[in-house]
């Protein structure tokens, strides 16, 4: 017996998920903005992804997160005047800068991660242990298929 046709029901599906992640989007940047005034979201992400790295350079933050350099460039300077990531000359070629977060930045950075735990906690306290293994992992998949694009 053929499958029936479900077009229609992808569509939808489609259109949903996309609604909820533009949702998710603006609850986000809402939500960085009130756990730190000076710490936006595309900063919060930098700054972590630096953290996690032991540093890079700017443009690799570029590569990873799909930015214009010079989107990188206003985000790096914005975060260096406000004391939270430095510079450091590669010891193997001096033409390379390593941007790296300030132990400032780090203290600022854990706090802002203490309270993200904290609000994902709540949010889904309810939710089964079940339920959050399948959404972690359709993320984790719908990220991975995004970094193939």
């Amino acid at each position: 017996m053929a499958e029936p046709d479900r077009t229609a029901d992808r569509v939808s599906a489609v259109e949903t998920i996309q609604r909820e992640l533009t949702s998710f989007a603006r609850r986000a940047r809402a939500t960085a903005a009130r756990m730190h005034p000076e710490l936006s979201l595309v900063s919060f992400t930098l700054l972590s992804h630096l953290d996690e790295r032991g540093g890079c350079r700017a443009t690799d933050l570029a590569a990873q997160f799909a930015l214009d350099k010079s989107t990188v460039s206003r985000q790096v300077a914005a975060l260096e005047r406000a004391g939270l990531v430095m510079r450091r000359v590669e010891p193997d070629d001096h033409r390379v800068q390593v941007l790296l977060p300030t132990p400032a930045g780090a203290e600022i950075l854990a706090q802002v991660t203490v309270s993200r735990r904290q609000i994902f906690g709540e949010r889904l306290a309810e939710w089964p242990v079940e339920d959050l293994m399948r959404f972690a992992g359709y993320l984790e998949r719908y990220n991975e298929s995004a970094r193939e694009d």
